[in-house]
């Protein structure tokens, strides 16, 4: 007869491996047709921790030059993703990408397009109650592509006014806090001298990307989860990571795959959505080196060949965006 303290131990034991269980993705191309042959979707309703979750993922093989990387901007509006899409002329792959005000409608993150930089990290931000008068200047990260069709996940400068380049590390910083309200190329470049002597080497370098979009915090590195919201200032208090909400995300493999995802959330019962952590370990199960949160809630939303993945959280459906990530498929 078994005891109860090892009936206890075993439940604990098959629990644990339960919460832990890699979820299971099923190849749906066929949902989307017609495809490419380097290009390919995957869908899971699995439940994850023991809520119900949907979520998709896209599989794009970076070295087929059928496939074409890019971006595109509006200028002080927003559109949905499918009025990107008709505007693009209807391209293999819309997503949505950078935060943005709601204000303003202006872009808050790098946005790289034909290797130009069409939109800049904002740098700057207010400190509250007694700090009204501070400033902490995180640096914004962002996904970017090269010429040779190699990724990086990467922390970014950018400066609008002297400097219309991006400039990146592969390791974070703890924002510097002081009473400018706007950061320049000039005032990095004093804190790259200061944080040289520590050893952080080639803080600034020029990031030679073709196309690029921002986002944060970085999900993954080397391979292993670590969220780097601390340093980017992204999400404030512990809730801001463990919430769950609509996600979307990129990441990328070693064997040359981009990932793109999108997961659905704020359904009761249909699709709780995910944390931070939650999403940084679906990356890392699907074989991600390195990934990157993209804008969640109800900016998520990716459309292939026109079609809906996930469902929008927002009543009305489609919320504008700003910026969007493009897959286009060259004939």
């Amino acid at each position: 007869m078994t005891s109860l303290p090892k009936i206890c131990c075993l439940a604990l034991l098959l629990s644990s491996m339960y919460l832990n269980a890699q979820v299971k993705w099923q190849n749906v191309d066929s949902l989307f047709w017609p495809l490419p042959k380097n290009f390919h979707v995957y869908k899971c309703t699995d439940s994850l921790d023991g809520k119900p979750f949907i979520g998709y993922y896209v599989q794009a093989k970076l070295k087929d030059k059928k496939l074409h990387f890019t971006t595109d901007t509006t200028l002080n509006r927003r559109y949905t993703p499918q009025q990107f899409y008709q505007k693009n002329n209807q391209p293999l792959l819309v997503v949505n990408g950078t935060f943005f005000s709601f204000e303003t409608n202006q872009n808050l993150n790098l946005v790289v397009k034909n290797s130009k930089v069409i939109s800049y990290n904002v740098h700057s931000i207010a400190g509250r109650g007694k700090d009204t008068l501070t400033y902490r200047h995180p640096l914004g990260s962002a996904i970017g592509i090269d010429k040779k069709r190699r990724v990086d996940v990467a922390w970014v400068f950018t400066d609008s006014v002297f400097k219309r380049k991006s400039y990146a590390i592969q390791n974070t910083v703890n924002p510097p806090k002081d009473s400018f309200s706007f950061y320049n190329f000039s005032k990095a470049n004093y804190y790259n001298s200061i944080l040289y002597t520590f050893g952080i080497e080639h803080f600034l370098k020029k990031w030679k990307v073709t196309t690029a979009i921002g986002g944060g915090p970085v999900l993954l590195q080397n391979a292993e989860i670590k969220i780097t919201n601390n340093e980017e200032l992204k999400f404030s208090g512990k809730t801001g990571l463990t919430d769950k909400h609509p996600r979307t995300a990129m990441g990328y493999t070693a064997n040359g795959y981009l990932i793109i995802m999108v997961v659905e959330g704020r359904n009761p019962g249909v699709a709780d959505g995910v944390t931070l952590p939650q999403l940084a370990k679906l990356f890392k199960e699907i074989g991600c080196v390195e990934a990157l949160n993209l804008d969640g809630g109800g900016s998520s939303c990716m459309l292939i060949n026109g079609k809906e993945t996930i469902k929008t959280s927002d009543k009305t459906g489609q919320r504008a965006v700003p910026a969007v990530f493009i897959i286009q498929q060259k004939k």
